[in-house]
């Protein structure tokens, strides 16, 4: 039976070592709590880090930490300190994190760092791989594991991979920043199917594989040699269940068994029952915008004074990566800022901020969600954030005011909360003066709207949503009519070329002889492949024909001294072995002169286009182009051309990258027909739309192959021009 194999940097346990025996406890908070349930009650395993570096488990009980973790269903990976080190506080957290983040000078671009990233990734994935067994679906999770989904990809081809990343994903310009975008973009593609928070982030990530990898990206699809990778927008919600009941249950209590926390809170609240209690609860991090939300509440309190001792501040900073250098100057600097604050406005009996440096339990978070009027939550870019969500589950009378940046990945589903930017003091000290003022009958308004949302749209409810997307990707696979080539039809197709009386092979040259460059003259054939098709030639009852867009003149001085025919500019040229060039067709080119200038404007207005003129028609290639502006006036140029030689006999071929304007007689599909005999084998092969007038010309028995996954009308497909040159090789040993 297949099981679903989760993967995240640490398992959802805490691991402990107390006099000489293990201590293991649930971890709380962030993706433990969201996948705690769907990990419980499906078929499932989790592989993480324990927690603790190898060094600081006795050899004796190492054995034990696997066993206590397996008790869980979790697989425990083992770090060593170093390793810790580069990977986690390393790549993970002074590269990868500043930069997604967009604070760019946090950014560290250490060789240490991202060798030691690449070695444990490799690690995560080699312990995937063990407990992987054909059928399992395979969910790997966030920022320290982008290079998991290929390394498992590498190894177990048709695995079922789903990628889901926590934090934002940054612009385009800001990750072409990172000096191994192209590794780690490959890394992530390894996956079937890539979720992000929201569709800002998954938009970025798309231009990013779009212009730097240079992969066609339709929609929210992404188009590989061998696969179509899926991108959407999952939006990770909480157990609301579970902070509704909490808030409930903390109601029912008497005064008597209230948390210590709680009763001091009771006692502000007697105190000065107008007064209003604010929440600031976060990590100490710097993407949160503490400091600026200190100052924030500084200029409110200078600007509104008729609200001193009649608000407070309650602030909890959960220690974090305390060994960070930038980590440790914000918690220095939110320090000062809280004395200073406090210094400034304090009175005998009243303090503007309750500071909190620790982590607290569960308990007492059901206390400040349920305690304070108001959340303020103002990260300056936060993937998420959990936090608020979970404030406006706990109010279970629909009344509290949530402040809300709009840089959190929540602001997209909670608009009803106030939403501001983090950076704009002014406006913040407004908002403050507007939920203070909000009639209780607004408040429950817009809580009962969110709360609504939030209820339907729980974490169980995005991880199920997730993995229904993930088992999607497997119907998609088989969405293409082409069949890919695997170990059956390759054995079937290698007989019958064995046993053939006379075969002919048409074969395309730009996308399937060699890979595309960015510039015509660039892609000459290097010499295995003129090896490979001179031996292919050289075969008996075998004819060999390049069938190619490229001029006569080119495709002529590249394989003048093989022993093989050529068919150019789409069918318009034909040079038989040992003969000249000759016209296959009446063509004219006078249309030209007319036709170039319009394509010279697109090349003015379009950086990193040009034309390529043959002897009958004009090729606009815009390979090297922005892959947006590209598409865009692409669509705009064919249009215009479509309209400028209508009724002349001309023709518009969309190819990759390149449009071609031709005359509408000459085409591939009738060119490669005039060459067919009584050949008992015919074998086809090409990358685009202009092979498939050959596709649908050739006979119903002819082997037609398409050169990567597209919608194709031949019968199969292959990956790539590596695995074209790899069935091809097959032909000359099979002879």
């Amino acid at each position: 039976m297949s099981k679903t194999i989760i993967i995240s940097n640490r398992l959802p346990l805490q691991i402990n070592i107390e006099n000489d025996e293990l201590q293991v406890t649930p971890s709380v908070g962030g993706l433990a709590t969201g996948l705690k349930s769907f990990h419980k009650e499906g078929d499932s395993i989790w592989i993480g880090w324990s927690g603790m570096p190898e060094e600081e488990i006795p050899e004796h009980l190492l054995e034990d930490v696997k066993n206590k973790a397996r008790e869980e269903d979790c697989i425990a990976v083992n770090l060593t300190q170093d390793e810790i080190e580069g990977f986690y506080y390393g790549f993970s957290n002074r590269t990868i994190w500043p930069l997604f983040h967009y604070f760019m000078e946090f950014t560290e671009s250490d060789d240490w760092y991202w060798e030691t990233y690449k070695q444990v990734n490799q690690k995560y994935a080699d312990e995937v791989l063990k407990h992987y067994q054909e059928g399992d679906h395979i969910w790997v999770h966030d920022y320290q594991l982008l290079l998991v989904p290929n390394m498992i990809r590498e190894q177990a081809p048709d695995a079922i991979i789903g990628f889901f990343n926590h934090i934002p994903f940054p612009s385009y310009e800001v990750f072409r920043t990172l000096p191994w975008r192209d590794e780690v973009l490959e890394g992530v593609l390894g996956a079937d199917l890539i979720g992000f928070h929201t569709y800002d982030y998954e938009r970025h990530f798309l231009s990013s594989v779009s212009r730097i990898l240079r992969h066609q990206v339709d929609f929210n699809e992404i188009t590989l040699p061998d696969r179509i990778v899926k991108v959407d927008s999952f939006p990770m919600g909480i157990d609301y269940d579970k902070f509704e009941k909490a808030a409930l249950d903390h109601f029912e209590k008497t005064s008597e068994n209230h948390s210590e926390l709680q009763q001091r809170l009771d006692h502000h609240l007697k105190a000065t029952p107008d007064a209003k209690l604010i929440l600031s609860l976060d990590r100490l991090d710097y993407t949160k915008g503490i400091a600026n939300r200190l100052r924030a509440f500084e200029y409110f309190l200078d600007k509104y004074p008729e609200f001193i001792e009649k608000v407070r501040l309650v602030m909890l900073a959960v220690p974090s990566r305390s060994n960070v250098p930038q980590y440790q100057r914000l918690k220095r600097e939110i320090d000062e800022l809280v004395g200073r604050i406090n210094g400034k406005f304090s009175t005998v009996s009243w303090t503007p901020i309750w500071y909190f440096y620790r982590s607290m339990p569960f308990e007492n978070l059901i206390d400040l969600y349920t305690s304070c009027d108001i959340a303020l939550l103002t990260p300056i870019r936060d993937g998420m954030n959990l936090v608020a969500k979970e404030y406006i589950a706990t109010r279970t009378n629909h009344t509290g005011v949530l402040i809300l940046s709009e840089m959190a990945g929540a602001a997209h589903e909670m608009n009803e909360a106030l939403i501001i930017n983090p950076n704009n003091f002014d406006q913040m000290a407004s908002t403050l003066k507007q939920a203070f003022e909000m009639p209780e009958e607004e408040q429950i308004s817009r809580n009962k709207m969110i709360q609504k949302r939030l209820k339907r749209y729980s974490v169980e409810k995005w991880a199920q949503d997730f993995m229904k997307a993930l088992r999607n990707t497997e119907d998609n696979r088989q969405a293409f009519e082409a069949i890919r080539i695997n170990s059956k039809v390759y054995d079937d197709l290698l007989e019958t070329y064995k046993n053939a009386k006379s075969r002919i092979l048409f074969l395309d040259y730009d996308g399937t002889l060699v890979n595309f460059a960015d510039k015509p003259e660039n892609a000459k054939p290097d010499e295995e492949i003129i090896a490979l098709i001179k031996r292919l030639a050289n075969q008996e009852k075998t004819e060999v024909i390049l069938i190619s867009g490229r001029d006569k003149d080119t495709l002529g001085r590249w394989w003048e001294d093989t022993p093989i025919d050529l068919i150019s500019e789409h069918g318009t040229w034909v040079r038989e072995k040992g003969k000249d060039w000759e016209l296959s067709e009446n063509v004219k080119n006078d249309w030209m002169e007319a036709v170039r200038p319009v394509i010279e404007n697109f090349v003015d207005r379009t950086p990193g286009t040009f034309i390529e003129e043959k002897n009958y028609s004009l090729a606009w290639h815009y390979r090297k182009a922005d892959p947006e502006l590209g598409e865009i006036r692409a669509n705009e140029l064919s249009n215009v051309l479509k309209e400028l030689i209508s009724n002349h006999g001309l023709s518009v071929l969309n190819g990759n990258k390149v449009l071609e304007i031709k005359s509408s007689g000459v085409n591939k599909g009738k060119s490669s027909n005039k060459k067919l005999k009584d050949q008992d084998f015919i074998f086809a092969i090409g990358d685009d739309w202009t092979d498939e007038y050959m596709f649908k010309e050739l006979p119903e028995k002819a082997y037609t192959v398409k050169v990567g996954i597209k919608q194709t009308s031949a019968r199969y497909y292959v990956e790539d021009t590596k695995r074209v040159r790899t069935l091809l090789k097959a032909f000359t040993d099979n002879d």
